[in-house]
């Protein structure tokens, strides 16, 4: 998918950020709430268009962790419901970006890795407490 098929976030504080953060290569805007972050590009289930999220940096070995959270809302958020309906995504750590594929997690592998997240951003038991659906954590393992 070619730059010309993104489009925008119609919240101006994520496009912001995105923009900031892919033009300096994430010297701005590498942080998301005190935490270093990434952004994550998926494919629009219904639009087809790439979409760009700034998400929690959670590194694992060779993989990443994505999660799910949008807050504690009670829904899941649009980025999740893209990589569900395609799992190729692009991740861009810094000046690094790598394509991978998303992998939702389920059971004991979740819940490790819930704890793996976590630890980076103890948030997510807030986030948690206050839904009452399971947060997806989604592993990207490289393509």
């Amino acid at each position: 998918m070619s730059e010309q098929d993104y489009e925008a976030s119609p919240y101006d504080w994520v496009a912001d950020h995105v923009e900031r953060y892919e033009r300096t290569g994430g010297k701005e805007g590498g942080e998301f709430n005190g935490v270093p972050c990434i952004i994550l590009t998926t494919t629009g289930r219904k639009s087809g268009v790439q979409r760009k999220t700034p998400l929690v940096r959670v590194p694992h070995g060779d993989t990443y962790l994505v999660v799910a959270s949008m807050g504690g809302q009670p829904a899941h958020p649009a980025w999740y419901l893209n990589l569900l309906a395609d799992a190729n995504v692009t991740l861009q750590d810094g000046d690094d970006v790598r394509f991978f594929t998303a992998r939702p997690t389920e059971g004991d592998e979740h819940a490790e890795l819930w704890e793996t997240a976590v630890a980076v951003y103890p948030e997510y038991e807030e986030y948690q407490a206050r839904c009452e659906r399971t947060i997806p954590v989604v592993k990207l393992e490289p393509r």
